[in-house]
């Protein structure tokens, strides 16, 4: 069974999953691949993950950089889970590029990877905004391959730009 709930936020309606305990997915509504790993039965229900998922959006979209992660259980190959894990580690504020986070794949994994590989990872990240896909970007630093949309990507890049130049 996967759980259901939504929240409205200043990127719009949000989709929240969980398993019952941790969350499984996050989605901007009309991002590609949206629900993408939503397979079984679903049920809307509040639940004390999404109640913690709304203190970390609360708190992210207000300026503020949460200072905790709900349990996250996304659900994915291996490959795509290790590119999220990388991408859990890009600090707040800051970016990166697709091909850094290739060598670093490479470097913590032992076996090397394309950019075009960790993209697709990172395309199909079910946990937006939680797991910062957001913060990725191409080798010109473009805003190049946002699944929520480019203008959404900037408006949370802008956020945390705000955010982290008032330390």
């Amino acid at each position: 069974m996967t759980y259901l709930s939504y929240v409205h936020s200043p990127v719009g309606k949000i989709l929240l999953a969980s398993d019952g305990s941790s969350l499984t997915g996050l989605w901007l509504e009309g991002q590609k691949y949206y629900a993408a790993t939503v397979t079984s039965a679903t049920e809307e229900r509040d639940l004390p993950i999404f109640s913690e998922t709304r203190k970390w959006l609360d708190c992210y979209f207000s300026g503020r950089i949460p200072p905790f992660t709900p349990p996250l259980a996304p659900e994915g190959t291996p490959f795509r889970r290790a590119v999220w894990k990388l991408l859990l580690t890009i600090p707040y504020g800051e970016t990166t590029t697709y091909g850094t986070l290739a060598a670093r794949y490479a470097e913590r994994y032992g076996r090397t990877t394309s950019a075009r590989a960790v993209g697709n990872a990172v395309g199909h990240n079910p946990v937006s905004l939680i797991i910062p896909c957001h913060r990725v970007l191409g080798a010109d630093g473009s805003l190049t391959g946002y699944a929520g949309g480019t203008e959404k990507k900037q408006f949370l890049l802008d956020l945390e730009s705000a955010t982290a130049h008032r330390k």
